[in-house]
């Protein structure tokens, strides 16, 4: 079904204890740097984001302090290996990329942070890790909060990121990306080489969607540059559990876009769930 934006105000400004440093913890990726946010009155599971394709703690700015205020949930963030200032990619990615993070770096990650049972809240690539790990890992999950996933290649998914491509070698990109990672052009082609890989055309999850047994809220922007709407159309046609949020004058970032609409609808789904 379609949501409907809640009408209430967000919530006042409450405390927020937010380490100024990042932490560190040692997975089979190597370390990995994380943030762990956490308001004053903490209520319900740990919300646990994993970031886009090209993203890292850094990039997701003060969302996440934003996210733990509006639901009243402890927040961890953390950036996958190859990104932000966690340890630099070892081998090239291979199609199931997605798949190695969500069914075994992921769970060891909690495992580290005692979390358990935790809300997963992904975008881009990372909604896509995140259902797999619901669908994958048997390993139980409180919900999801998909915003712009994949679970299929598209032509626009290659279009655009051939344009990316093209604007990491000929623009600027590089030097604001390199601000938020550490190895960056391992970061930008570890991931651009993969999406353009012939081999990675038939990369699929959908098979992983019927097995999600937790609540699904799916985010998508109408102006999304990456993907058309049947991404997630397909997620609610495929999982039990699914509620979509189609958001106007919004690109493929909705936490960026149109931040007010996703955090009021993340903070109605959240209270639903408790």
């Amino acid at each position: 079904m379609h949501w409907r934006q809640s009408r209430r105000p967000l919530l006042q400004p409450a405390r927020i204890n937010r380490k100024l440093d990042m932490a560190f913890t040692t997975t089979a990726a190597g370390r990995l740097e994380y943030e762990r946010i956490e308001p004053a009155n903490t209520q319900g599971p740990t919300i646990v984001m994993l970031h886009e394709g090209l993203g890292s703690v850094s990039m997701w700015k003060d969302f996440p302090a934003r996210l733990a205020q509006s639901t009243q949930s402890t927040v961890v963030v953390y950036s996958r290996e190859g990104y932000g200032r966690s340890h630099e990619l070892r081998a090239s990615r291979t199609s199931r990329y997605m798949h190695d993070e969500a069914l075994v770096v992921l769970p060891e990650f909690l495992d580290q942070l005692g979390i358990d049972r935790p809300i997963l809240f992904g975008h881009s690539d990372g909604g896509s890790i995140a259902l797999i790990h619901a669908g994958g890992s048997g390993r139980p999950v409180a919900g999801i909060v998909a915003l712009a996933p994949h679970v299929l290649v598209e032509d626009i998914s290659v279009s655009s990121i051939a344009t990316a491509k093209h604007a990491y070698e000929t623009t600027q990109w590089r030097t604001r990306l390199a601000r938020h990672h550490d190895h960056v052009d391992s970061a930008f082609w570890g991931w651009n080489d993969i999406w353009l890989h012939p081999d990675f055309r038939t990369w699929n999850i959908e098979g992983y969607l019927p097995r999600i047994g937790c609540n699904i809220l799916a985010i998508q922007g109408e102006q999304d540059e990456y993907g058309s709407m049947e991404q997630i159309e397909r997620i609610a046609r495929a999982a039990p559990h699914v509620e979509l949020l189609k958001i106007k004058q919004c690109g493929h970032s909705p936490h960026r876009d149109q931040a007010e609409v996703v955090l009021a609808a993340v903070r109605t789904w959240t209270e639903r769930l408790r």
